[in-house]
């Protein structure tokens, strides 16, 4: 077992966490990951209406008895969802910790803190990291240039983005963006981080509520099969490679502005991609993690699988380096 300050923080066996992910955060993930022991993340802005959240929490709670959290992100929007309201929602419904996102989370960090809620943050650089510290927040989940949605606009992977953070970060800090095995998470502890976060990884699980043919095409994927919008906007999003972003991607360069694209990256249209299986039916996330995803497994088979291949590199193949050291010193 691997024990972390982030594991002992939240309460779970194994320092994993399904990111919180539009359309996809919902109880059957959620509580299917908490039983695996990792921490799931209801997605809260997935729901209609704050009163759909208090009853997708007590739908978790009727799968699980373990800890699970809510995901709340706050983006900038045209018509923005009332925010406060759900909010108050999560805390009324006795969710003791929250993923935020997004921007200047502070008057939502500090209510949650009111209430003992744990607050994880999710960033995409060393400066935000050191901002939601200092806001109060109990933990960062730091996200490299690798992953699906918001890589921020730097541009700086996973490699060199987590030891920077663990360089200067003092709370509990887990790594996101390009993780879905052993390999991976151990790598994020040599590194510094104190778990892992994964997204689209989660996604491609049995447990996962989107289209099978969905889940198929991520299998079939590879690392080169995802597409940067939004980049000219200065609001970069990495999506599955499509029809409509590859679209999109050549609008940008020809000079189109946001609402020349609106209607070809509207969410509804997302939505009905985990609906239908129409992988070309709109725009949806993903991360060049593809190129590590082969299977559909269940969440508590893929839970197992990684703490198990991550023991057994730390354990043997780590041991057997260091030996072979001492063998070739003494000799």
């Amino acid at each position: 077992m691997i024990k972390t300050r982030f594991t002992e923080l939240v309460g779970v066996e194994h320092p994993i966490v399904q990111g919180g992910m539009q359309w996809v955060g919902r109880a059957e993930l959620v509580a299917a990951v908490a039983n695996a022991g990792a921490l799931g993340l209801i997605t809260a802005l997935t729901q209609p209406t704050p009163e759909d959240l208090v009853k997708e929490i007590a739908r978790c709670r009727g799968l699980t008895d373990k800890p699970f959290g809510v995901n709340l992100t706050i983006l900038p929007s045209i018509k923005p969802p009332p925010y406060a309201e759900y909010r108050q929602a999560i805390i009324e419904s006795g969710i003791k910790i929250v993923e935020t996102a997004g921007n200047k989370p502070q008057e939502h960090v500090t209510e949650f803190k009111k209430h003992g809620v744990v607050v994880l943050h999710k960033c995409t650089s060393v400066r935000h990291a050191l901002s939601a510290e200092r806001m109060g927040v109990d933990a960062i989940s730091i996200d490299g240039f690798e992953c699906a949605g918001h890589p921020g606009e730097d541009d700086t992977p996973g490699l060199i983005l987590i030891p920077a953070a663990a360089d200067k970060v003092k709370i509990p800090m887990i790594a996101s963006g390009g993780f879905a095995d052993g390999r991976g998470l151990v790598a994020a502890l040599a590194l510094g981080a104190e778990g892992i976060n994964m997204g689209t990884r989660f996604m491609c699980t049995k447990e996962s509520p989107i289209h099978q043919l969905v889940k198929e095409k991520i299998v079939a994927n590879d690392e080169r099969e995802t597409e940067l919008i939004f980049r000219t906007m200065r609001n970069t999003s990495r999506v599955a490679k499509n029809a409509i972003s590859t679209k999109v991607v050549a609008m940008e360069k020809a000079g189109a502005k946001f609402e020349d694209v609106r209607d070809l990256v509207a969410g509804a249209r997302g939505k009905m991609v985990y609906a239908s299986g129409d992988a070309d039916e709109g725009i949806w996330s993903a991360g060049q993690v593809q190129g590590l995803i082969h299977d559909i497994p269940t969440c508590a088979e893929l839970v197992g699988r990684i703490m198990r291949d991550a023991e057994a590199i730390i354990q043997s193949r780590f041991a057997g380096m260091m030996s072979a050291s001492h063998r070739q010193a003494a000799e």
